[in-house]
């Protein structure tokens, strides 16, 4: 893309209701924009854009599509980037396959995926793919720090509107179980590469006989860098989790398993695996080979399995037999009987989490009665944050959100930091042996004695983000005067080689008074006092905990992690604005397909298009973006002030409503302001025919609900069909043309 071409803004295409609110929104975004003269363009970064993108050998000239995660991944590099970026699918296994299914029953000659690939063209099929599933956007994207926290508006609207919380009682027995020992957390190993250590690392497993097999060729570690290295034990997990399932039965409440099986898309889809092992032990020990004919794999979930063996009576039979035996499960959607095992992506910890702690404690059985639940994570690295919060509130009761202060976070993501888990640099060991990593002098960094089955994995952060990480938690406390507490255990072997940045930074800059360093156990329960009293606090955190942080506090704090405002100051000086999570969007599309109401919130996407309008203005000199950007503002309050969000009720306002009424407060508040006499002059009538069309306007949206819509996709809509769905209004739509 030549630099005469590219747009003033990007905006994501992505997938679910994030992207069926885009087709009524952007439209409208491009409307106001043109009349300053910003382009805004976009990039298709969606799970079905980034299949087609990565085989277009088996596709028809017409069907190929340009790599736009990889163009978007350079952009990212530049000082003119200015991305808004909305959720996207971080696929599993099964989700890749569905989005496989759909493109070839709309035509599109794509492979399947091959789990067990045997040539080499299904060998690098598989490698096609897997380098689109799980997390595989983040990482290209975050050239930057995350500093994300909630708009001062949306936390007055939360404080003046608290959403409903669930009661938390002493007694309650919920809790979270993690392994005893042989976990990540026990067998982490770190070490901060020095000068002489620096270059092209291998990861090698060295089998009994003394026999070595390349894991990984040329792993690059640069001077600074921290690099880590850890293993789980499979038959520890295994028999921790038979254990626990015992236990759950004891305690009489619900069996949950919560992990994060998109963005650590090679450990935790094992883990995943184990546990449906574990529930289902007797019928592996009877039918295991049975079972293997069929092609069932336990890292696919129950209902991949239950579909496999559905036809096989024996099976079936001993598989309801297990399941009277063991307590009862957490649902997913206890109508349809979809468990907590079912599909790896469906339980997603830092949604899942948060949900159970804000419902006091509560999860949903087979029979849509609530209860208390064992919630399994099985490795210790961040289940004690979990653990410190419902112990909190067993003590203190629900927090009060009318009264709660805030937990801001600032995130060390940039450049791959902490990719736990994912690939192409965690293994499951192919038999007893060792696993090293051996660097470019000879020397090996890292050692683990490993068993077959065992789960090991490596990571890295470089210099370059952590100092700019640290950097960037000084001006947010400096600016704010806020409790600042770096989430840091020293008897972490990662963290130790954190703190040892962190410390000499804070001294030299004279400002270690001002922080505070816990482990995230202390931190947790220190947070949570602070914004009980009604004070705020932020959260300095590696890339994983702020993931897990920026879902929990806002989920208690506003009711939602979708109205965060989310900023990432790209590390070589452009922006991007991410508009909050997508955890809840397949439930919000099948309300959508079913009943032709759309209750995703866009609040995320109004704060960061009010960001990025300010962001444009400042490094572009554009005063125009500027009062754009100040509308934007004063539009997002509007519909915060008059409680314009979305309803979840079918026949009430959802989120084609919100966006009239934003664009109807932007286009006021642009009418009004004295700073651009063109733009005002050019919205008054704009304004004035949104006001007048208010009845009609609304009628014709209320007029769509109801009836089922057809998309013509669920990973690959038609964009007719869902322009058509998403723009109903033909009075709105007449206004911006």
């Amino acid at each position: 893309m030549s630099e005469s071409s590219t747009p003033d803004i990007i905006y994501t295409i992505v997938d679910e209701a994030p992207e069926l609110a885009s087709a009524s929104f952007l439209p409208i975004i491009r409307s106001f924009a043109s009349a300053a003269d910003i382009k805004v363009g976009t990039k298709d970064i969606s799970l079905a854009g980034r299949i087609l993108s990565a085989v277009p050998q088996y596709l028809k000239e017409e069907q190929r599509i340009p790599n736009d995660l990889a163009e978007l991944g350079e952009l990212v590099k530049t000082p003119d980037a200015n991305v808004i970026k909305l959720p996207n699918i971080s696929a599993s296994v099964p989700q890749l396959a569905a989005a496989i299914a759909e493109l070839q029953s709309q035509g599109f000659a794509v492979p399947n995926y091959p789990e067990n690939p045997q040539s080499d063209e299904e060998k690098a099929i598989k490698a096609a793919y897997d380098a689109i599933k799980g997390s595989a956007v983040n990482p290209v994207l975050r050239e930057g720090n995350s500093d994300r926290r909630a708009a001062r508006a949306v936390k007055n609207y939360a404080q003046n509107n608290p959403h409903s919380m669930g009661a938390w009682a002493a007694d309650s027995k919920t809790k979270v179980s993690s392994m005893p020992g042989n976990d990540f957390y026990a067998n982490e190993k770190s070490a901060t590469i020095s000068a002489a250590q620096a270059g092209d690392a291998k990861i090698e497993f060295v089998a009994k006989d003394g026999s070595v097999t390349a894991l990984k060729d040329a792993w690059p570690l640069t001077e600074g860098t921290v690099a880590d290295a850890t293993f789980m034990s499979a038959k520890a997990l295994s028999s921790f989790l038979a254990d626990v399932i015992e236990d759950t039965k004891a305690d009489g409440t619900m069996f949950s398993l919560h992990m994060k099986a998109t963005m650590m898309k090679v450990s935790d889809p094992i883990i995943f695996g184990h546990a449906v092992k574990a529930w289902l032990a007797p019928v592996f020990e009877k039918f295991g080979a049975e079972m293997d004919a069929l092609g069932v794999n336990p890292n696919s979930g129950m209902g991949d399995l239950l579909d496999r063996v559905k036809d096989n009576a024996d099976i079936m039979a001993a598989i309801a037999e297990v399941n009277a035996t063991r307590p009862a499960m957490y649902m997913v959607d206890s109508d349809k009987g979809i468990t907590n095992l079912h599909v790896p992506s469906d339980v997603i910890i830092d949604a899942s989490m948060p949900a159970v702690i804000r419902a006091g404690g509560k999860g949903w059985d087979g029979e849509g009665k609530k209860g208390d639940t064992n919630c399994v994570i099985p490795d210790n690295c961040y289940a004690p944050v979990y653990d410190e919060s419902i112990n909190f509130f067993k003590e203190n009761g629900a927090l009060n959100p009318a009264t709660a202060g805030a937990v801001a976070n600032v995130g060390l993501m940039a450049q791959k930091a902490e990719e736990y888990g994912s690939h192409p640099t965690t293994f499951e060991a192919p038999a007893d042996g060792t696993i090293r990593v051996v660097l470019a002098n000879g020397e090996t960094l890292h050692s683990h004695d490993v068993e077959v089955g065992d789960i090991w994995r490596s990571c890295t952060v470089k210099k370059a983000p952590i100092e700019n990480w640290i950097q960037l938690a000084m001006d947010r406390q400096r600016l704010t005067g806020s409790e600042a507490i770096f989430w840091l255990d020293e008897n972490r072997a990662h963290d130790a080689e954190l703190i040892k940045y962190v410390k000499p930074a804070l001294d030299a800059a004279g400002v270690a008074d001002n922080f505070q360093i816990m482990a995230p156990r202390k931190a947790t329960r220190q947070s949570l006092i602070t914004i009980t009293a009604g004070n705020d606090s932020i959260a300095i955190t590696g890339n994983v905990l702020r993931d897990y942080l920026t879902d929990l506090f806002p989920i208690l704090e506003l009711g939602t992690s979708a109205k965060m405002l989310s900023i990432v100051k790209l590390m070589n000086g452009g922006g991007l604005f991410e508009t909050g999570a997508g955890g809840s969007a397949p439930k919000h599309v099948q309300q959508l397909v079913g009943e032709n109401h759309l209750r995703w919130d866009s609040m995320g996407e109004f704060c960061a298009l009010g960001e990025s309008l300010n962001f444009l203005a400042d490094s572009k000199g554009n005063a125009k973006a500027g009062v754009l950007g100040a509308a934007a503002e004063v539009a997002t309050q509007g519909i915060l002030d008059n409680n314009k969000s979305p309803s979840r009720k079918v026949g009430e306002p959802d989120n084609r409503d919100s966006h009239y009424w934003f664009a109807r407060y932007w286009a006021e508040a642009l009418a009004a302001q004295s700073d651009d006499a063109d733009l005002a002059a050019h919205f008054a009538p704009i304004a004035k025919a949104l006001v007048e069309g208010e009845d009609k306007i609304v009628a014709e949206l209320a007029a769509a609900q109801g009836p089922e819509a057809d998309l013509g996709g669920y990973y690959h809509t038609d964009p007719a069909k869902t322009a058509k769905v998403m723009r109903p209004s033909t009075t709105l739509n007449a206004i911006f043309g």
